[in-house]
């Protein structure tokens, strides 16, 4: 399975549209829900596993917490431990954000996956480095603080 980077920026574009606009907001103008904060549902120790990567299969620790309507996000993965990051849940789709320090620059660790009553399923994982997909592999979450 191959994770486009056309998918990847759909959905970073679909989601920085939606949250600033609603990021407060739980229910849109017709009383519909349009974006519920991630952070009541979905913080907490997330085991992730990658597969099917050419650098990156294993498996460590995705961290979410609560920041108002959105939230931050730290990633510890074998001896790693990136600090750095932050997700949100709009539409049923998880995106979190670590930020990888690179040389010079910094690169993007991706997780991308359905959410749904505070579940997280399987997914897409992406590295992008110097702004080009660099790595990606399937992803996989296990249960809620299992790390």
């Amino acid at each position: 399975m191959r994770f486009s980077q056309r998918m990847l920026i759909a959905a970073v574009a679909t989601t920085a549209m939606l949250v600033p606009a609603g990021a407060a907001m739980a229910h849109g103008y017709n009383g519909n829900t349009m974006f519920v904060p991630a952070s009541r549902s979905y913080s907490g120790a997330w085991p992730v596993t990658i597969s099917h990567s050419q650098r990156s299969n294993g498996t460590g620790c995705l961290t979410l917490t609560e920041n108002g309507s959105g939230g931050s996000a730290s990633l510890v993965f074998g001896s790693q431990k990136y600090p750095y990051g932050s997700f949100v849940v709009v539409n049923g789709i998880l995106v979190a954000n670590i930020t990888e320090p690179l040389y010079g620059q910094n690169g993007a660790l991706m997780f991308i996956a359905h959410a749904s009553h505070g579940h997280i399923r399987q997914g897409a994982f992406e590295n992008i480095e110097g702004g080009s997909n660099f790595d990606f592999g399937a992803l996989a979450f296990g249960m809620k603080n299992g790390c």
